[in-house]
């Protein structure tokens, strides 16, 4: 069984102050035998990164970014680099969530731009993939899905797949209360794994971790987290709760 993973994106949320002070609540909440069990990221706004990083030194606990740019360096005012993440102590970073993809106009063919990024500068990446509620209203969401991981794992050496993650959350999802039935979350999943295996090959496939993302909380991540297929979570509003978010990680820790 692949190693659960519980991703908290704090999003556009907290001050430098707050970030500290959420950082050393949930460190004070993990125990050390649930680090021995489940990996538990972390990714707060740019501006905190650094701090976090002193905070959850040694602990066990990840520090991954919410973006980043798919250039080395440049005139790209206000965006940041992929050894600007590494600088700050990341290890992670969530590129094609579906907020970047709505709101900043982010393609699939921009997506793998920023994964090859991160990739060639070894940090492990999050893709996130999923439909719209029309999509999956005209039944199409199988084809949105197969492309836009297709797309996202383009170009990338087969000895780097050990370094991607996807996260599958279903836009119509995402911060409406809504989530996924089991057995669409299972379906959506293994259709992830097949194309991976069709693009790479059954080890590949069978290494990479599938989370799960969209209005998960404390009162469904057991049934989510207990769904086949599903490695872990991507927590939105919950990961800014410490209980909350501590709670989800002994759920998966329990199910591994």
């Amino acid at each position: 069984m692949r190693r659960k993973l519980i991703a908290g994106n704090w999003k556009m949320n907290l001050g430098l102050n707050e970030s500290g002070v959420l950082t050393r609540k949930i460190l004070g909440k993990v125990n050390p035998g649930l680090l021995k069990k489940t990996d538990i990221l972390i990714c707060p706004p740019f501006v905190s990164l650094a701090l976090v990083s002193g905070i959850i030194k040694d602990s066990g606990i990840k520090l991954g970014a919410q973006n980043l740019h798919y250039e080395k360096d440049g005139a790209y005012t206000g965006e940041i680099s992929a050894s600007m993440l590494k600088s700050a102590g990341c290890e992670y970073v969530i590129v094609g969530h579906s907020e970047r993809r709505k709101y900043f106009h982010e393609t699939n063919n921009l997506v793998n731009k920023k994964v090859l990024q991160a990739l060639s500068n070894d940090l492990k990446v999050i893709v996130c993939v999923g439909e719209t509620l029309q999509e999956r209203e005209d039944d199409i969401f199988e084809s949105i899905i197969t492309e836009q991981t297709e797309v996202a794992l383009k170009d990338i050496p087969s000895e780097k797949m050990i370094d991607i993650v996807i996260a599958y959350e279903p836009v119509w999802a995402i911060g409406t209360g809504l989530n996924a039935a089991p057995e669409q979350v299972s379906h959506i999943h293994a259709l992830i794994g097949n194309t991976a295996e069709d693009i790479f090959d059954k080890n590949a496939a069978d290494n990479l971790r599938i989370l799960y993302g969209g209005s998960v909380n404390k009162d469904n991540a057991k049934e989510i987290l207990s769904a086949c297929g599903v490695d872990g979570a991507l927590i939105g509003g919950a990961s800014l709760k410490p209980d909350d978010f501590i709670f989800i990680a002994e759920q998966a820790s329990d199910i591994n």
